[in-house]
């Protein structure tokens, strides 16, 4: 019995030590691009960098509209670039905002060396600079799962008109452990990205959209951050929705229509 132990103990401990320095493999998904590549959208728009540090420096596509009434800040998930998640835009600015989409670091152009404080701080710097152009009470942050982490932590130290979660995690280290239970998560994982507890500081209101039948990000997510401050942050449930694709139900723009109206 004791050697059964040992032998189980053994596979948990390495397990854990290839998860330690194999994870941003399984949890980044980037596509990178050439620095000379060249964008091309029908909508008009610019090409943004941000200069964080040294050798870190963030690209973002910022589409504009005439006379906006203001700008939504999209932090998109964990895989791709802002070449592909750019086809959301048209979501936002068909109701007059102008949208600005940015890649983490390693992802597109975007350089650097990924860990969890650096990039919460990149988007820091991202949500900085853009209030120094846009009344804070304009500026909407959006974040799509993976993003939902930074959108909730840039919009608890801010003060933005309201927050939107697109199918967020309670917490990285409780996504994970679904996933993988028999590892000590706490230990091993780098990531931690608590939204639950950034979104406690949110001051503004929060509204939450999240499929009924999201297998990677179960509606519990949403649910228990809704139960945090039910009197601020709004589900919405989007019955029969997966985890990407939302964008393709009426309820999703019907709301996107009504809150941007508004």
């Amino acid at each position: 019995m004791l050697q059964i132990i040992t032998y189980i103990v053994i596979i948990i401990v390495s397990l854990s030590i290839i998860a330690f320095f194999v994870q941003e493999r399984f949890i980044f998904k980037p596509e990178k691009l050439k620095q000379d590549f060249i964008y091309k959208y029908d909508a008009p728009f610019e090409e943004l960098f941000f200069d964080v540090a040294p050798g870190v420096s963030i690209n973002g596509l910022h589409f504009t509209v005439d006379q906006p009434l203001g700008l939504i800040l999209y932090f998109h998930g964990n895989s791709r670039s802002i070449k592909g998640w750019a086809k959301y835009a048209i979501d936002f600015y068909r109701y007059k905002y102008d949208v600005v989409l940015v890649d983490y670091r390693g992802f597109g152009k975007s350089t650097g060396k990924r860990n969890e404080k650096d990039m919460l701080n990149d988007m820091q710097f991202v949500y900085t600079s853009l209030a120094a152009k846009y009344n804070e009470n304009h500026i909407i942050v959006y974040g799509r799962s993976m993003g939902s982490g930074f959108a909730a932590k840039v919009a608890s130290e801010n003060k933005p008109r309201y927050l939107i979660l697109d199918a967020p995690y309670f917490s990285f280290k409780k996504a994970v452990e679904r996933f993988l239970p028999i590892l000590p998560v706490r230990l091993v994982l780098r990531y931690h990205m608590r939204t639950d507890k950034w979104i406690a500081k949110v001051n503004c209101h929060t509204y939450i959209l999240h499929g009924t039948k999201d297998w990677l990000l179960p509606i519990s997510n949403s649910e228990k951050l809704q139960a945090l401050n039910p009197r601020k942050i709004t589900l919405i449930r989007i019955a029969g929705g997966g985890h990407n694709d939302l964008p393709s139900f009426s309820e999703y723009h019907n709301f996107l229509r009504d809150i941007l109206q508004y």
